[in-house]
């Protein structure tokens, strides 16, 4: 299990992508959360297979990849505190 931390830039807030992201996750065996950040990022923590963490982000660019300027990618073992995948509000 691995846990991926990604930092979206580009045009990613005011254009569903928190939504639509939540949406994509229910298809796959991921748990996490996606954030906006005050700075215009959006910021995501996704826990999971690799392989399927890999097929899940994946689809957020065939989505959402005309918004994505560039991507921040950082890798780390599994927490496994998340039961779920959320949208974030506020830093919550």
């Amino acid at each position: 299990m691995e846990q991926r931390e990604i930092f979206f830039s580009g045009m990613v807030q005011g254009v569903g992508f928190r939504y639509t992201t939540q949406r994509i996750a229910a298809r796959y065996q991921v748990t996490g959360y996606v954030e906006n950040l005050p700075d215009g990022r959006v910021h995501l923590v996704v826990e999971g297979d690799p392989q399927e963490i890999d097929r899940f982000v994946s689809e957020i660019y065939q989505h959402l990849g005309g918004f994505i300027r560039s991507a921040d990618v950082n890798r780390g073992p599994a927490t496994q505190k998340f039961q779920r995948f959320s949208i974030r509000y506020g830093g919550t």
